[in-house]
Order: C-alpha cells, then sequence, then structure tokens
C-alpha cells in the first residue's frame, strides 16, 4: 500500500477535525438541536431525566468505564519507570538483582518497556496534556450542565461556551463543556497513535474502538441530563488534537504518515500484534 502523501496526512489528520469542528458548531452550537435531544429524554410526568438518580446505571457507566483509562495512565506511568532500570542492569549481568529479575522472567518486561519507552513517555504526556486542556475549557467556558440550568429544574441561565469564555481567568463556576467522562474515553486515542508508529495493520479498527468508546461514555451522561450531545463531540475534537499534537512532537510525522503499511521487520509491529 503506497504510504499517504503529506498533504492527505495533514486533511485526514488537521482539515478533517476542524471541519468537523464547525460542522458541530453549526448545528449545534448556534441552534437548539442540543435542547432538542435533551428534551427527548424528559419524563413527562415527572419533567425530569429517569436515568439522573439511578445509583445502578452511575456505577455502571460512569464509575467503572473509568477503570479502562485509568488503569491505561497507570500502566503507562509505570512503564515509564521501569524503562530505565533495565538500562542500568544490563551492564552488570552478574550482579545479585539481575540473576534475580532474569530466574523469576522479570528480564523480559523490562527489556520491554525499555525497548518502548517513547512510546509510555507519549502517553503519559498525551494523556496529562489533553486532561490539562479539558480542565482548562471546562474553567475558562464556565458552561453549566443541564440539569444546573433553569430549563430544567435548576438554578444557572444556560449559556453557549462562546458566550463566556475567558482566556486568562476563570470564567465561572460552570465545569460542564466539554464533556469530561468522554475525554476520559477519548484519551486512548494515544494508542491509536503509538500503533500508527509502529505501523500496527489494525490500527483503524483501534481508532475506531476508541472513538466507540469515547461516545458511549458521553452519550451516558447525556441520558443523565449531565451534558448535551454536542459536549461530547467537542471532548472528542479537543482530546484528538492535544493526542495528534503530542505525536508530531514525539514521532515526526513521516513516522506517523506511514499507517498503511505493516513493516515485516518491525519487531514492535509483532508485539503489538
Amino acid at each position: 500500500m503506497p504510504t499517504p502523501s503529506r498533504s492527505t496526512f495533514y486533511i485526514n489528520n488537521l482539515a478533517l477535525p476542524l471541519a468537523l469542528a464547525v460542522v458541530v458548531f453549526v448545528l449545534f452550537d448556534l441552534t437548539e438541536l442540543d435542547r432538542w435531544i435533551s428534551n427527548l429524554l424528559i419524563d413527562p410526568a415527572t419533567g425530569s431525566f429517569p436515568l439522573l438518580h439511578d445509583q445502578w446505571f452511575e456505577k455502571v457507566t460512569h464509575k467503572w468505564p473509568r477503570i479502562l483509562p485509568d488503569w491505561t495512565g497507570e500502566a503507562a506511568v509505570i512503564g515509564s519507570l521501569l524503562s530505565f532500570l533495565w538500562p542500568r542492569l544490563q551492564h552488570h549481568p552478574h550482579a545479585r538483582v539481575t540473576r534475580v529479575f532474569n530466574t523469576t522472567r522479570i528480564s523480559p518486561i523490562l527489556r520491554f518497556t525499555a525497548q518502548h519507552r517513547r512510546d509510555f513517555l507519549y502517553v503519559v504526556v498525551a494523556f496529562a496534556l489533553s486532561t490539562t486542556v479539558i480542565h482548562y475549557l471546562k474553567s475558562h467556558t464556565s458552561v453549566y450542565c443541564p440539569v444546573e440550568t433553569t430549563l430544567y429544574g435548576g438554578h444557572e441561565l444556560r449559556k453557549e461556551w462562546y458566550e463566556n469564555f475567558s482566556l486568562l481567568s476563570k470564567a465561572g463556576d460552570g465545569r460542564c463543556w466539554p464533556g469530561g467522562h468522554a475525554s476520559s474515553g477519548f484519551t486512548l486515542l494515544a494508542l491509536y497513535f503509538v500503533a500508527l508508529r509502529h505501523r500496527w495493520q489494525h490500527a483503524r479498527k483501534l481508532l475506531v474502538a476508541i472513538l466507540l468508546i469515547g461516545f458511549v461514555y458521553g452519550t451516558t451522561r447525556v441520558l443523565q441530563g449531565w451534558h448535551y450531545m454536542s459536549h461530547t463531540f467537542w471532548a472528542g475534537i479537543v482530546v484528538w488534537f492535544a493526542s495528534w499534537a503530542t505525536a508530531l512532537l514525539f514521532y515526526g510525522r513521516p513516522a506517523l504518515q506511514g499507517a498503511g503499511q505493516q513493516a515485516p521487520d518491525n519487531p514492535a509491529a509483532h508485539a503489538y500484534a
């Protein structure tokens, strides 16, 4: 399969997400589509979201799913730390600690972390940057969740993010835009860029799976009235750009541009497969 051109690379990774941002802004932020969708979820008898106080639904869709991105981030941190250990030990093959690691078969794990140190560090930085940008936007737009507004029994006025945006100072106490729970699922996009770097043949399937995870995370909060549908789209767009920019910094465009090819001589590709 031919390597995509430079222009194709930027069209797919920069222009298309920007176009999606424009579409979301026009369809949702400039219309009442968000409110129309949320109104469909209201129980006419009670005037509230039926799943708002459902503890089981909250646990299954909000608390438990956090395990996936949390464990991924923790594994990346641990892998990053361990990656600095093996280079020290391999120069002392007869040291007691090295012999213990060889006997207990820990050495292959340490060698793996050292070989993929850049990947582990990339995931750590991508997760951190995505989370930082999301928290910045939350505090500097001060958008309140639907159930917090007067539209659905709350005490705050509904405002769009661009109406309240403040570049250098916190805009208020609202913390609902972009969707935080959706963004935690989308942070797994970092794994997609690692797969691109190693030209894993199933990278596109991984991308689809991660996008589905993010949308499921975000949609469950929409069902509870804690977010509008557009908040999920914006979370995905923001995390995409944060993860992609970090990948360019760590790997460079040529490494990511050859995504369509599987490198048969690359042992890392076989390891990921």
